[in-house]
């Protein structure tokens, strides 16, 4: 039997990058699996299509984050659909890169929205139909504990803000036998931030491993903490950043 057969697990901004990466690993754990997806409808679709030839259960739904009905849609979607919701991985999130007097409180609100408040909005929908064994499962950055450089303020708070709502839901959702964790990536291949990009290699220099991780890096640490595997663990986070913060 596979580590997450029966269980309905639905990923946030799931149809490129870390979340495809995570899509895919729950569904091949035997999870079936709700993504959401902004614009790459296209690419969703190859996701769909090729679970579904892999003998999986898939749902495409498009729904910006930004927006609080979406977000409580794709995970009443998700229920309808399969009849459950056992995993929510909070994956959506966007990065505004501007020097700092160049910022608006638009761009506070966006990334702000997305970032944090659909987590939370996610996570309230979603515990509606968890039971005991539920998770939620927020993906963050190392950033968080780590400012970078410039031009990163809002996203850095963003970040941060998840490993205080990490703890709080987990205070608050442990007495239901629900499990909130955060996972935090460093320098990931993916194609927002290519792993043979002139910054790449500024990266590496500050890396212990000297090396990009992959987006099947964290899906595989996602997977673990959505099993019995990551039955103990709630209300903390994990760092996965080749010891970038180290």
């Amino acid at each position: 039997m596979k580590k997450l057969e029966n269980k309905v697990a639905l990923v946030t901004g799931g149809s490129r990058g870390i979340g495809a990466a995570i899509v895919r690993k729950l569904a091949a754990d035997g999870a079936a699996v709700a993504f959401t997806y902004s614009r790459s409808a296209e690419k969703a679709e190859e996701i769909a299509v090729e679970i579904i030839a892999g003998g999986g259960r898939v749902l495409a739904i498009q729904a910006d984050s930004a927006h609080q009905q979406a977000v409580i849609d794709a995970v009443n979607k998700t229920v309808v659909e399969f009849g459950a919701l056992d995993i929510l991985v909070n994956n959506a999130g966007i990065y505004i890169g501007k020097e700092l007097a160049e910022h608006t409180l638009g761009d506070y609100d966006q990334i702000m929205a997305v970032n944090v408040k659909a987590v939370f909005v996610a996570a309230l929908e979603a515990v509606k139909h968890m039971s005991i064994g539920g998770r939620i499962i927020s993906i963050g950055s190392n950033m968080a504990d780590n400012a970078v450089g410039p031009q990163t303020t809002l996203y850095t708070m963003s970040k941060s803000a998840l490993q205080g709502l990490t703890r709080g839901l987990a205070r608050d959702l442990g007495p239901k036998g629900i499990n909130v964790t955060l996972v935090q990536p460093g320098p990931i291949d993916t194609d927002m931030n290519p792993a043979d990009s002139e910054l790449a290699d500024v990266l590496r220099t500050k890396m212990a491993l000297a090396e990009y991780g992959t987006a099947q890096d964290i899906a595989g640490l996602v997977a673990f903490l959505a099993s019995e595997d990551g039955k103990f663990i709630t209300g903390s986070w994990v760092t996965i950043d080749g010891g970038f913060n180290a």
